[in-house]
């Protein structure tokens, strides 16, 4: 009688976990919807009061047309100049002679300068006047009578190259990927049948590289269209703008205009859809791109040392010139034309480690991506797991996937004004506190966490996880004593990295920070107005070091291609 009295007992019990189990998969849905779609709404809430005024405004604004316009170019220069790049270096890397394979890295070593680093070196390099690189330059007969020039990166052509350099590491990882998958079979069959090179490649691994070349270029397009630190820093004195740097001049200047900012980012989110549409639409079922074989692409032409130099000449052009102009100029007194190596100096380290304010912000940019990163890993670790083995949770697992696969679409300048917007006002009035700054973070690092994490979870299988639920354990403890052992080195590896892109963080940062919350990122960009130009070339350097730690940190845990998982 115990017994029959006790099976009721028990089923409750389970009715029960399960439906508590799915009360907290809801409440963690439900706030990371909050926290991604609210900042967004309220955006769009504004922009749609008064029956769309801020649309009409924004439409009949001659300004914000040319500043469409100017992104459309940027965003298609820079683009061109990725894909191209990018394509010509992952081809490149395939015939490196076996002893120089290290060298398949250095293409995406862009991704360890900041970005707001990388384009304050190219300024103290390529300034019509006193630009260092422009001065050798100038010594060379062609130009030897000018004054100033012969180039100026001041100018819409150069912010384009520029940003088309820091683009070219996002489409080296797809393409070289794309050539690692693709079977060496039909490459030999071809050849067999008598196809030159060029016919090889034009008729077999550029079809089988559709993949590869529709996602490399709508994540490249997109990133092209959300850019604002090299428009921001390089555009501003010449009247160059972009839709990025007019929703920054809507929220930072009186009188400050919510409404007209959403009107101006929602060309970018609707190009951020579309995007996505039309690739879907470009690949169909991908199935049709898979090749099967037990060898990886490999170029049938012997090695060459011309891919050597192709390599390190990108390198050279796209990572060691403005590190070195930022050298320069943090060891000069003052930044000129011509740098005298006598009068160099450690002064301007200096001047930084006592900056209390400087100092005040290196702790920040540590403290809060630190912050955001512990939080955002569990968040990230759910999220994939409940996208990929949430099958008792249809809806909610779809709703999850849109949810944090969203900030990758949305430029983070339009996060900023909506994070600024939703967190000055109740419920919650965070700004000014370095709480709104976290929570920017790990909206921003979502998509980051969860695919890195979901990539580890599909890697490592279910055969562990099943024969632990077989045993009796239960989900959590599953979790707890199997699944996340065996995934340290990913989950340490997307900690690191996670660390790398917070620290480079400037875009979102600008936006949200107060006079008592400044990051690296922000402080610099203080200093770059005021013309204090050493100390930005020594925060820049910092920023840098930092970030490289955190790449060798990320290697060490994560293994030599843990870069390529950006």
């Amino acid at each position: 009688m115990a017994a029959l009295s006790a099976s009721p007992r028990a089923l409750l019990r389970v009715r029960a976990t399960g439906l508590w189990q799915r009360l907290a998969v809801l409440a963690v849905v439900v706030g990371l919807a909050y926290l991604v779609v609210v900042p967004l709404f309220r955006l769009q809430e504004l922009a749609m009061a008064d029956g769309g005024r801020a649309y009409g405004d924004a439409v009949g604004n001659d300004r914000v047309i040319d500043a469409l316009v100017t992104t459309i170019v940027l965003a298609l220069g820079s683009l061109a100049i990725a894909m191209v790049l990018g394509t010509a270096l992952a081809f490149t890397a395939t015939r490196l002679p076996s002893r120089y394979r290290f060298l398949r890295a250095l293409p995406l070593l862009p991704i360890v300068v900041p970005s707001v680093a990388s384009v304050v070196g190219w300024a103290f390099l390529l300034s019509p006047g006193p630009g260092y690189l422009n001065g050798l330059l100038r010594v060379l007969p062609w130009w030897d009578h000018r004054s100033e020039g012969p180039v100026d990166v001041y100018t819409l052509p150069w912010i384009v190259i520029i940003t088309g350099f820091g683009l070219v590491p996002f489409a080296y990882t797809f393409m070289n990927a794309g050539l690692q998958n693709i079977g060496s079979d039909q490459i030999e069959a071809a050849q067999v049948s008598g196809s030159s090179q060029l016919g090889v490649f034009f008729r077999v691994v550029l079809p089988l590289l559709r993949p590869s070349l529709v996602y490399g270029t709508g994540v490249c397009l997109l990133l092209a269209l959300g850019q604002f630190a090299p428009p921001l820093f390089l555009g501003a004195n010449e009247g160059i703008r972009v839709l990025t740097t007019e929703i920054y001049r809507s929220v930072s200047q009186a009188p400050v205009d919510y409404g007209i900012a959403a009107a101006i980012g929602s060309p970018l989110l609707v190009f951020g859809v579309v995007v996505v549409f039309v690739q879907k639409l470009a690949l169909g079922d991908q199935s049709r791109f898979v090749t099967h074989g037990g060898k990886g692409f490999v170029a049938r032409d012997r090695p060459s040392k011309w891919a050597v130099c192709s390599i390190l000449s990108f390198s050279l052009v796209a990572t060691v010139l403005p590190v070195i102009g930022l050298v320069i100029v943090a060891m000069s007194p003052f930044w000129s034309g011509a740098p005298s190596f006598d009068s160099m100096t450690l002064d301007n380290f200096r001047t930084v480690i006592n900056d209390s304010a400087i100092v005040e912000a290196i702790k920040n940019s540590l403290l809060l991506s630190l912050t955001a990163v512990l939080i955002t890993v569990p968040i990230g670790f759910f999220s994939a797991a409940l996208i990929l083995r949430g099958s008792r949770y249809p809806v909610l697992r779809q709703v999850l996937d849109l949810v944090v696969s969203l900030p990758l679409s949305v430029p983070a300048v339009v996060f900023g004004a909506g994070f600024l917007l939703a967190y000055t006002q109740a419920p919650l009035v965070l700004y000014g506190s370095r709480t709104v700054l976290v929570l920017v973070y790990v909206t921003l690092m979502l998509p980051f966490a969860t695919r890195m994490l979901l990539t580890g979870l599909i890697s490592l299988g279910q055969g562990y996880t099943e024969a632990s639920r077989a045993s009796g354990a239960s989900a959590l403890s599953t979790s707890v004593r199997i699944t996340l052992p065996l995934m340290r080195t990913s989950i340490a590896g997307a900690l690191a990295l996670m660390f790398v892109l917070l620290t480079h963080e400037f875009t979102a940062s600008l936006l949200v920070r107060a006079p008592t919350t400044q990051v690296m990122g922000t402080i610099l960009y203080d200093y770059w107005t005021n013309g204090s130009y050493p100390t930005v070339a020594a925060v820049a350097l910092l920023m840098t070091v930092v970030t490289a730690l955190g790449v060798a940190v990320a290697t060490a845990v994560g293994g030599r291609n843990v870069l390529s998982r950006l």
